[in-house]
């Protein structure tokens, strides 16, 4: 992170990371509810909100924000409830979903192209 953190950048990373967790908790729902057109749904949600987290704040750190969230929230989403109910039923889908999400996560945060600084000449010592 090259750049400096001030309130606006803050408030800009808060923001992706709660838009990453409603797309883990809408990704989550509509996962299993429309097979296979959901999942797909789903997963490019996660890829869309990790890759617009790269351009919108030009740094990786934004793109890992919104992965971040997204995983908080399906981690949490994992969890049983007291009375014995859960949010993802046991199949193929969900790993797909779980282990696809992260991965598409973890590409778009980090193989995103950055914006390249404007400078004279390409060769040093021009």
């Amino acid at each position: 992170m090259t750049e400096r953190l001030n309130f606006g950048r803050l408030l800009g990373y808060a923001g992706l990371l709660v838009l990453g967790a409603l797309v883990g908790l809408a990704g989550s729902l509509v996962q299993a509810g429309w097979f296979p057109g959901g999942l797909l749904l789903a997963l490019l949600a996660v890829a869309g909100v990790t890759y617009g987290g790269v351009t919108a704040t030009g740094t990786r750190t934004g793109g890992a924000v919104a992965g971040a969230g997204w995983l908080l929230a399906v981690v949490l989403a994992l969890g049983n409830r007291p009375e014995g109910d859960f949010l993802f039923p046991a199949g193929l889908t969900t790993y797909v979903f779980l282990l696809g999400g992260m991965v598409l996560a973890v590409m778009c945060a980090t193989l995103a192209g950055l914006p390249q600084p404007r400078g004279g000449a390409g060769r040093l010592g021009n």
